[in-house]
């Protein structure tokens, strides 16, 4: 009864919250309420809600600022009482207040994740779903929340093994295989595991429906991530052609999708069937004329082929369309240094470092949670052709991601986390920092290309600052004391770096 009382309370707020003014409707319990609710169509509503409450004096008194925060404490003490007062006996006579209270749960842990959800607080909300889990046996909705949950917030190895309850609760359900092999793609580099998920996808047949053709399609990316790990030619000859062959699938059972277009185009490309790639990639361009990582391909395919002006045309473009890609960016970076020079690939590197500040002070403002759990997200980014989003500021010396460098960037995150100061990575998702060590890294290559080595030795000390272990860095380094002709430090900055980094094949060349 009482958790309904609460739930009655979140109703009537949300009457309130659809009212006009939104989230800025919020008065004080102590104040007056707005002048737009003392009509006479809320006046009455109004003047029942507005009890003036009972003060108390202690210290670290929490009082909500906003609907939200009011809206999310009834929550909480809701989520309390429903935790509290849960049937988990399995009696047969306890049925009926079992499903009562599993109702009650899910209705809660439902508004907490629309109301959690709203500000990027997805690390909270796998914690509330995670207590839940006492009374969800068999049950899949709460199961299958806090598994998008753990997703949300970077726990993507413990989402992973939520989602293979999931499947087993609906085997016939193809959404979440598909999920977990994306999961395993994406996040966590698990090539055999994601094979399997994508594999269960295409054992459903004709019953996965649209979801096949998604099947096929992750099926083929972890074929072609299993060729670029591959160190003997012919298991990448092997794997490349099963790639191919199982996207050539997908886009046969789904001709007007232009994402599997984009793939099976960059599978040609990572072949080197540059001229049959862009063919069907301007497929895929007339399917979505604006869709990014199509026109990023496209420039990387002009560049292949030393068509530099079209390529850079290209990103240019792209650019106005998505002025806060760094992938983008960093690409019109490479793109200038080779066509037109360091100098004009520096005011690039410039417009950067702007571009991130914006986007590092809208994300302290917005006040969000998301992407702030480093617990097993890695600090190395997926810069596989196959994603086309920021190269890797940890592992300059490959065009994939690696096991070994994913190895490389863990370690490098601890380390970090240890050594860097307090406070300079206080705030803020861990992939932003690595953007901007990536700027200043970049900065201080095209400083070197000019012999400019003070200024090359500036940015390296900026970036150094936020990674100081980072196997980047440390290669950097190296390069500006060789430059200085300190082959003694440069030796041992390229042996620490190679601890590091075992497999950095640019680290050894210098060594």
């Amino acid at each position: 009864q009482n958790v309904a009382q609460l739930l009655l309370s979140l109703c009537n707020w949300g009457q309130l919250y659809n009212t006009p003014g939104g989230e800025d409707c919020y008065w004080s319990p102590l104040s007056d309420p707005l002048p737009e609710f003392m009509n006479k169509e809320y006046q009455s509503y109004v003047s029942n809600l507005c009890r003036r409450p009972e003060l108390y004096s202690e210290e670290n008194v929490y009082c909500p600022q906003d609907n939200v925060e009011e809206a999310l404490l009834l929550l909480l003490i809701s989520e309390s009482m429903a935790n509290r007062d849960a049937v988990i006996s399995r009696a047969p006579e306890q049925q009926d207040d079992r499903a009562i209270s599993l109702r009650d749960a899910s209705a809660v842990y439902d508004l907490l994740s629309i109301t959690l959800g709203r500000r990027g607080q997805y690390v909270m909300l796998s914690e509330c779903l995670e207590r839940a889990m006492k009374f969800a046996f068999d049950e899949f909705h709460l199961w299958y929340q806090l598994a998008l949950s753990m997703v949300a917030c970077g726990k993507s190895a413990y989402a992973v093994s939520v989602l293979k309850e999931c499947a087993k609760l609906r085997p016939t359900d193809p959404t979440v295989p598909l999920l977990a092999a994306k999961v395993c793609i994406g996040s966590l580099h698990w090539l055999e595991e994601g094979e399997h998920f994508a594999k269960m996808v295409i054992d459903l047949g004709e019953d996965a429906g649209e979801s096949l053709a998604k099947g096929y399609l992750a099926l083929g990316l972890t074929y072609s991530l299993q060729a670029t790990d591959a160190t003997l030619k012919s298991t990448q000859d092997e794997l490349n052609k099963k790639a191919l062959q199982t996207l050539e699938r997908a886009r046969g059972l789904a001709p007007e999708d232009h994402q599997i277009i984009l793939y099976l185009s960059l599978q040609l490309a990572l072949v080197r069937q540059i001229s049959d790639a862009m063919d069907h990639l301007q497929e895929a361009l007339q399917l979505c004329k604006d869709d990014m990582n199509s026109l990023h391909l496209l420039a990387l395919l002009f560049s292949a082929q030393k068509h530099y002006q079209h390529a850079l045309d290209v990103i240019n473009m792209a650019v106005v369309e998505y002025p806060e890609s760094f992938s983008l960016l960093f690409t019109k970076v490479k793109l200038e240094w080779i066509h037109k020079g360091p100098e004009e690939a520096l005011v690039t590197c410039r417009h950067m470092l702007q571009m991130w500040q914006m986007v590092y002070n809208v994300l302290q403002h917005s006040g969000s949670e998301k992407g702030s759990s480093v617990t097993e997200t890695p600090v190395i980014k997926k810069h596989n052709g196959l994603h086309l989003t920021l190269p890797d500021a940890h592992d300059t010396d490959s065009g994939s991601q690696r096991a070994s460098s994913l190895a490389a960037s863990r370690l490098e995150q601890a380390m970090s986390e240890i050594t860097m100061q307090s406070s300079t990575m206080k705030q803020g998702p861990v992939k932003l920092w690595t953007t901007l060590e990536q700027i200043w890294l970049q900065a201080a290559e095209l400083f070197l290309e000019q012999q400019h080595l003070k200024e090359a030795g500036f940015c390296t000390q900026e970036a150094a600052s936020l990674f100081p272990t980072s196997h980047a860095v440390l290669y950097m380094r190296g390069r500006l004391a060789e430059m200085k002709g300190n082959l003694e430090e440069a030796k041992q900055l390229y042996d620490e770096a190679l601890t590091v980094n075992p497999a950095g094949v640019e680290i050894m060349h210098s060594l």
